[in-house]
């Protein structure tokens, strides 16, 4: 397995580099609210939804109801249902770690996975391993980083204005590799457009579940196109 977790960890850098600050920005808003770094460690290990956890500082501080809590979780982490529809059969394979995996799929990790290609000398076990790995230190790195901010936040006083820019380079930068090494940019095209098309339209945070439905349904049309460019050498 040291040769799955060695591929992984080196997978999962450009993940670390943005998770330690992401977390830290975290970490740094939890401690600011009054909430201690226990609260970091355990929110980062059971919850694990980036953009959900910024929310729930909010949350948690304002005492909103149960109600608009649950609501507020469905509609701001409503995206990655879309996510898993990818990967169901891949990890059912894994069998125990299926949970986890479901649990663990995060923006970046389903980018990451999505982009990972299996080396031709590994075996089934060790690709199998190698995606768990690749969920579980991305999780960690998110811990790391949470505690840590909200420790510095008990030390030192810090402005955190523009620490969150660091999730979008994160995901330039892997849409950029993921640009390079595909067969085909429909997938990509077709997720831009769809996106603009719905910025647009509705003007607001609420436009990313539209504009991934429709992605989803463009997609399935043109679903035999997509296959055939990405069978062709």
């Amino acid at each position: 397995m040291k040769k799955a977790a060695k591929f992984a960890l080196i997978k999962t850098i450009p993940i670390f580099l943005g998770y330690i600050f992401l977390g830290i920005a975290f970490g740094l808003l939890l401690q600011k609210s009054g909430l201690s770094v226990f609260w970091a460690f355990l929110i980062s290990t059971l919850v694990y939804a980036g953009s959900m956890q910024f929310a729930l500082v909010g949350i948690l501080t304002g005492g909103l109801s149960y109600v608009t809590t649950a609501v507020m979780t469905l509609f701001i982490n409503s995206r990655h249902a879309f996510y898993g529809l990818t990967f169901i059969e891949r990890f059912k394979e894994m069998r125990k770690s299926y949970p986890y995996m479901v649990f663990s799929l995060t923006d970046e990790t389903y980018s990451l996975l999505c982009s990972m290609a299996r080396p031709s000398d590994f075996t089934d076990r060790e690709w199998k391993a190698a995606t768990f790995f690749t969920a579980f230190f991305d999780q960690c790195y998110w811990i790391a980083g949470s505690v840590l901010g909200a420790l510095m936040g008990e030390l030192i006083t810090f402005d955190t204005t523009g620490i969150d820019f660091a999730m979008t380079a994160l995901f330039v930068v892997i849409c950029a590799d993921q640009w390079k090494a595909a067969k085909t940019h429909i997938p990509a095209v077709t997720g831009f457009i769809c996106g603009a098309l719905f910025l647009v339209l509705i003007r607001s945070s609420n436009f990313i579940l539209p504009a991934l439905a429709a992605a989803v349904a463009m997609l399935l049309f043109l679903r035999r196109t997509v296959e055939q460019k990405m069978e062709e050498d």
